[in-house]
């Protein structure tokens, strides 16, 4: 995974709250078995009419948010499912950065574990960079994770909150996997140490298993 420092990037207001994940992904598209090719169908149904022709009323649409990285959102943003093709297809669309004043727990969480950034300002903060990104054709922002900032070329600078345990993760590009293999040598030890003493089963075959019945277990 990617790690994250620093970002600046072109920013795409969503202006609807409760954003949810069914929507980020529609269910139709949650057999794939990939992270990639998840961009295409980020919002489909609000990006796309009949027949896939782009819908030239929705906002990643305009011809001005072509490229955008950062991704500025309303309160509850990723509500619903607990897909994590949601995050896949906000990563493999662009965004490396999410800006929202609330986000649901799962997908938040998830956010980290794909290599994006969601933080988190209030409300009027989030207001402002609303009437900032819709006022100025190009607005762009940089988004400075050592020392959790957002700001933008007229002076303008938030600060952000973020679990430091997050924070790590996302400064040396690390998953789920990655975390586990940084203590390889201490579960490789730790292994070596009980496998003497570790009970082994003979392997079951479990058309042919009959569990020991209840009652006899009782009495």
């Amino acid at each position: 995974m990617k790690p994250f420092i620093t970002h600046a990037g072109l920013v795409a207001p969503l202006d609807r709250v409760n954003v949810d994940t069914d929507q980020m992904v529609p269910k139709q598209f949650l057999k794939a078995l990939t992270r990639q090719g998840f961009g295409r169908i980020l919002f489909y149904d609000w990006r796309y009419l009949p027949g896939e022709k782009p819908n030239p009323q929705f906002v990643l649409n305009f011809s001005r948010y072509k490229g955008a990285s950062v991704l500025l959102a309303r309160a509850n943003f990723g509500c619903g499912s607990s897909r994590e093709h949601a995050p896949w297809a906000i990563g493999d669309y662009g965004f490396r950065v999410i800006l929202a004043p609330s986000y649901a727990d799962i997908f938040y969480n998830n956010c980290f574990k794909n290599g994006i950034l969601p933080a988190e300002l209030t409300e009027q903060q989030i207001e402002e960079l609303f009437k900032r990104a819709e006022k100025e054709e190009g607005y762009s922002l940089s988004i400075d994770l050592p020392n959790q900032t957002v700001s933008d070329n007229h002076g303008l600078s938030y600060k952000f909150e973020i679990a430091p345990s997050r924070k790590e993760v996302l400064l040396q590009g690390l998953d789920d996997i990655g975390t586990t293999q940084k203590h390889e040598a201490e579960i490789t030890a730790y292994e070596k140490n009980h496998v003497a003493t570790a009970t082994m089963f003979e392997p079951v075959d479990v058309k042919n298993y009959s569990p020991t019945p209840l009652s006899f277990l009782i009495s």
